[in-house]
């Protein structure tokens, strides 16, 4: 047999013989661990997590409670085994001092509940929402600017104290500076309002009630009040209230999704039947959902030592760490900051060297520095992050945190959940094996019935057995919804059974009705199978029918079988091919195997059905058939009729999603908790590991070796166990990780997908993570982006992400990595356009300094253009586009390809920043000159056309120049540099739109561009031509040729920009890519 075929076969045994048998435990590899904490006597290291003897005495109380946290989240994290399963019930109730007959007294409960504490989740401490308003307030970018603030007022204080009528603009722009901060904070604040729900999720989870046992009578209490050692009843419906052990039980099963992230019903019974207490019967657990049956049983753990309130704990205790864009925001400030500490300290010890006064020198120091700040930039940040949440909102991606939004577009692993993100979480019939043949079904989204329903002898029988055998139900008044769509009571593989034979005949309820049951064994986990019996009727007329058999005329009853493969085969003689009864040889029963193995070997749950029909003379009508043993009707030598197999399909979407991830450099992981072969059949399905690529595995079947004789660094795929998974150390997660470029883990618990997350991020990567389940919560907490699904997840999962899927496609995800990645581009034209503006505005202030020219631009002109005419061309570089290569690029590398970096600052300071001071000072030059003053007389005149008292100036003709005059002129002056920088900022704004490809081809589609370059053109005109603007803002109307000096800089910026991008398309990675490729 092939390393396949054993493979299947192991699939095969732990899917279907998982029940009852004492012997079997350790039968299947567990795929989690257990997560209840080490009490004394449980064996195991007590010195994990824990400080060393007498550290925690000479350690400071601070410092200790640190340790203390740190040492609790590492236990936390620790995969620790507990035996409350494996031992006998005598020795249980010996350890916890109970009784099955009385329960707890009343006195003993209350001494228990005094010392362990209630039975709740300890809720972690809570943000004040004052306190989040404050981080907006005076956190990032916003620092920078209440410095600016406040080194204005103190220049306005200076000047106040020492100059009689002192110009107030260091006073407008202080206030200004800090109103844009207090306006931007609300806005954030707003966006971003709330408070940490997590650990309200989980109390709702929390039942508010128990039925205990208390000194021999039952009664309900509040289930805060139970205590470890009661004795609790459950039933269908009911939360359960603690860990608990099941004494006895009947038909009990659970819902464990909310735990473990798994959709199918669980069934539970008194029996151990596996070492790992999460695969055990005879262990339910706190706040999981009873979905029918009843049992009682004995609380084990409760509160914030459950397996619940472990996970809980782990999950609000992570702490997350700055997202990219945040970092990357750091890293601009200290650039800025820089930038301006070193020329505002060049300038002061200039102006010292120029026999400036200490006062002035000082003045000049903190103009210099608020002249670096980009006001308007802080606010054009957030609009842009906003725009793109409410983008990827109408693309089903809903936004929690707005800096989350860019950290999507720096992923470069995403660690994704399998059931109902690559696959459409539903199960769906996808082969049939019938008259010797596999057939496949239609497993579509749309499925609208395949090829397969050839209404054959042998196929109307299977559909027969799939219809009655069968306790599933279209829940009422969906009778108008698409088959697909409809809700069903009943587990998954049933309900998948129901669809399909509904898709292929239609009427289901109507042909159950024409086909009574009479019989029933419902399934149990001893036998593994289902039996019914009915009544055979004919076809009613005017209603679709399965075709009549007129073999079956003489038969009043038909019994119908499904069940494990092998257990339905065991009670067949016959097999039914091309509707008649064939001996069941040996060679029919090597292709039943051969079938089941494939079918298995794809990841499918597979079932077997068989039939017998009853004789008449034996069963007439009316017959009562005794379902309890010893049974009056045959279940043996029955007829086997096939196999149907099962399976979540994948999405259609997602194949096309994951080679987009590829070709965009992103490694796409799966962490399931499904077994190795599902999800590498899932896996290959979606193309997480591609075609042609082998696992160990596929290598030692392809060399007929076994598997331990294969170098494992020869695979590029690995499919890794979660058993396998707990053995391993830090530095062999950090092997897997990057020895191999496709993933899969499978059988993993919430602290391995937390480990595996805090391995890539070890890696360097930046690390989005999909999950539905409260086990995915600590993992969605710890990395750089927690992405939730919106139909299927808990509330929980989605309180601890920072993003939800509301359509739970893993192609979201995709088009949000892309729009991410759209505004880090967007965002660098932004601050690229925003940047290059400061040098013509710093500059005049320079030269007032250094060549003692009348001031070219005043202080409130800048705010005009940093917060007027420059706020909706940067804004509107936010609907740009992508270009061409946006995810064919690999993931930006976070300490390399910075938001701001040199190469952007070179840019705009030193070549764009440049030309447009040119312009500036061009056109000053030639209004100076018009009214008289020729730039060789303006160098040195500085004092004397600040002179109030002076009124004489000369200018180059000769003509005198009062004060007032000065000033008018002074002000003309400010005006046409203003609208001088809006001219070039024409040219600057259009060149920003593309990084590499020519203007061209990318366009003036953008709308809200074209609209901006309207908007500041306009802005200009009102500002320079409104009356009253020559009191308000120091602005006074130009002549309309003013306009024209800066237009040939404009061209020559644009023509520049235009020729240095053909060079880098022309010759990448040369040396002009290298040093302005931003």
């Amino acid at each position: 047999m092939s390393s396949k075929d054993e493979l299947a076969g192991l699939y095969l045994q732990e899917k279907y013989d998982v029940d009852g048998d004492p012997e079997g435990y350790g039968r299947s590899n567990s795929y989690r661990v257990a997560t209840t904490p080490l009490t004394e006597g449980d064996g195991g290291d007590p010195s994990k997590g824990k400080s060393k003897d007498g550290d925690d005495a000479q350690k400071k109380a601070k410092k200790k409670g640190k340790k203390e946290k740190k040492a609790d989240l590492e236990e936390l994290k620790q995969e620790l085994e507990v035996d409350w399963h494996k031992i006998t019930q005598e020795e249980l109730l010996s350890r916890l001092e109970t009784n099955l007959e009385k329960g707890l007294t009343e006195e003993e409960a209350e001494r228990r509940l005094k010392r362990d504490g209630p039975n709740a989740l300890t809720p972690p401490p809570t943000t004040p929402e004052w306190v989040k308003f404050v981080k907006q307030l005076f956190g990032g970018f916003a620092t920078l600017l209440w410095i600016g603030s406040v080194l204005c007022f103190i220049a306005q204080a200076v000047l106040e104290a020492t100059i009689e009528e002192a110009a107030r603009d260091n006073l407008y722009l202080g206030v200004v500076l800090a109103f844009v901060v207090i306006v931007t904070g609300i806005f954030s604040y707003y966006q971003e309002a709330k408070s940490s729900k997590i650990m309200d999720s989980f109390k709702n989870m929390v039942p508010q009630e128990a039925t205990v046992l208390r000194d021999g009578g039952k009664h309900t209490l509040d289930s805060e009040k139970l205590v470890v050692g009661d004795v609790v009843f459950v039933k269908g419906g009911d939360r359960l209230p603690g860990d608990i052990r099941i004494i006895e039980c009947k038909s009990f099963k659970v819902d464990n999704s909310s735990l473990t992230g798994e959709s199918e019903p669980q069934s539970r019974g008194p029996e151990c039947t596996n070492e790992n207490p999460l695969e055990t019967k005879n262990l339910a657990f706190f706040s999981t959902f009873a979905l029918e049956g009843n049992a009682t049983g004995i609380v084990v753990q409760i509160g914030d030592n459950s397996v619940m309130g472990r996970i809980a704990n782990l999950a609000s205790g992570l702490g997350s760490g700055k997202t990219p864009i945040a970092v990357e925001i750091e890293h601009f400030i200290h650039i800025i900051t820089g930038v301006a500490v070193a020329l505002g300290v060049s300038f002061f010890i200039i102006a010292l060297i120029l026999k400036y006064t200490w006062l002035e020198a000082v003045i000049f120091l903190i103009g210099i520095i608020v002249a670096n700040v980009p006001e308007g930039l802080l606010a054009t940040v957030t609009v842009c992050l906003t725009l793109t949440a409410k983008r990827m909102a109408s693309k089903n991606c809903l936004v929690k945190n707005l800096e989350a939004v860019e950290t999507l577009g720096s992923t470069s692993t995403i660690c994704s959940d399998k059931t109902g993100t690559l696959t459409q979480n539903r199960m769906t019939v996808a082969h049939l094996w019938y008259d010797n043949n596999i057939v496949e079904a239609d497993t579509s989204e749309e499925q609208k019935g395949g090829e397969d329903k050839k209404f054959s002898e042998t196929w109307t029988s299977l559909a027969r057995i799939a219809t009655l055998c069968n306790r599933a139900e279209f829940k009422a008044g969906q009778e108008d919804k698409p088959v697909l769509k409809r809700e069903c009571a009943g587990d998954a593989s049933e309900s998948a059974l129901l669809k399909y034979v509904e898709l292929a005949i239609g009427n289901v309820p109507s042909f159950r009705k024409r086909h009574p049951k009479v019989c029933e064994i419902p399934f149990n986990s001893t036998n593994k199978y289902q039996v019914s019996i009915h009544e055979l009727h004919t076809k009613v007329e005017g209603e679709k029918d399965l075709p009549e058999n007129e073999k079956e005329k003489d038969f009043h009853h038909v019994l119908v079988m499904k069940g494990a493969p092998e257990r339905i085969l065991d009670r067949c003689s016959t097999i039914l091919l091309d509707g008649e009864e064939k001996e069941l040889d040996e060679k029919m029963k090597e292709s039943f195997n051969q079938a089941y193995l494939d079918l298995g070997g794809l990841g499918e749950r597979v079932l077997g059905f068989c039939q017998k029909l009853l004789p008449a003379e034996e069963y007439p009508k009316g017959f009562e058939f005794e379902a309890e043993e010893p049974q009056n009707f045959p279940l043996e030598k029955l007829c086997f009729v096939g196999l149907m197999s099962m399976i979540d399909p994948p999405r259609a979407a997602v194949p096309d999603a994951v080679s987009k991830c590829r070709s965009a450099g992103i490694k796409v992981i799966m962490v399931t908790g499904d077994h190795p072969i599902t999800a590498k059949a899932i896996a290959k399905g979606v193309g997480i590991i591609s075609e042609g690529t082998e696992t160990v595995e596929d290598i030692a079947e392809r060399l007929n070796i076994p598997v331990e004789d294969v170098d494992p660094r020869k695979a590029k795929a690995v499919v890794v166990h979660g058993q396998k998974l707990k053995d391993y150390d830090q530095d062999m997660i950090d092997e897997v990780l990057r020895e191999h470029t496709e993933i899969v883990f499978a059988r993993t618990s919430p602290q391995q997908k937390l480990i595996i997350v805090e391995g890539c991020q070890r890696m360097g990567a930046i690390v989005a993570v999909t999950g539905d389940g409260v086990n995915d919560s600590p993992a969605l907490k710890k990395a750089d982006i927690g992405v939730a699904m919106g139909i299927a997840g808990s509330d929980v999962s989605k309180q601890a992400a920072d993003m939800i899927l509301l359509d739970d496609n893993f192609a979201s995800i995709v088009t949000g990595v892309e729009e991410g990645r759209l505004i880090f581009d967007n965002l660098k034209k932004s601050i690229a356009y925003t940047l290059t503006s400061n040098i013509p505005e710093i500059t005049p202030f320079l030269f007032f300094i250094i060549l003692d020219i009348p001031l070219p631009l005043g202080t409130v002109t800048i705010l005009c253009i940093d917060l007027g005419t420059d706020m909706v061309p940067a804004i509107s570089l936010a609907y740009e586009e992508a270009e061409n290569d946006i995810m064919k690029r690999k993931p930006r590398d976070p300490k390399n390809d910075n938001l701001v970096n040199e190469r952007l600052i070179a840019m705009a300071y030193g070549q764009i920043g440049m030309i447009q001071a040119s312009a500036g000072f061009f056109t000053y030059f030639v209004i100076m000159g018009e009214n008289g003053f020729y730039p060789r007389d303006l160098f040195g005149i500085r004092r004397q056309w600040d002179d109030r008292s002076n009124n004489g100036v000369v200018d180059s003709y000769g003509q005198e120049w009062t004060f007032k005059q000065r000033k008018i002129l002074e002000y003309s002056c400010h005006t046409a540099f203003f609208v001088s920088i809006v001219v070039v900022q024409w040219a600057d704004l259009i060149i920003c739109k593309t990084r590499r490809n020519s203007i061209f081809t990318q366009g003036m589609k953008n709308k809200m561009l074209n609209f901006g370059l309207l908007f500041e053109t306009l802005l200009a005109a009102i500002l320079s031509y409104t009356p009253g603007m020559d009191k308000g803002l120091n602005m006074y109307p130009l002549n309309w040729n003013w306009w024209f000096p800066a237009m040939p800089f404009s061209l020559v910026i644009w023509i520049y920009d235009e020729i240095r991008r053909y060079i880098l398309r022309r010759y990448p990675g040369c040396w002009l890519d290298r040093e302005t490729y931003y």
